[in-house]
């Protein structure tokens, strides 16, 4: 399969120049650069959210059937 990437004057140049060296076509260089990145990379921790529960009861009883409404008031009461 053939493909075209647009790579900077300076590193096609030096590329070229390496190749050289080792005797390989460019091509070669390439695809070598290619399979290091790849095997190297690293699929992402998936995310894992940590506890968050803490000990207690519950609501205390006056406020077990707030409204959600309710409740923020009271979370954000004289904050304002």
């Amino acid at each position: 399969m053939k493909t075209t990437v647009d790579i900077s004057t300076a590193l096609l140049r030096e590329a070229r120049r390496r190749a050289a060296r080792e005797g390989v076509t460019l091509e070669t260089l390439i695809e070598r650069g290619l399979r290091r990145v790849v095997s190297e990379a690293q699929p992402a921790a998936p995310f894992k959210l940590r506890r968050g529960s803490v000990k207690g009861e519950g609501l205390r009883p006056e406020l077990r059937n707030a409204s959600w409404d309710q409740l923020l008031e009271l979370i954000y009461e004289g904050r304002g």
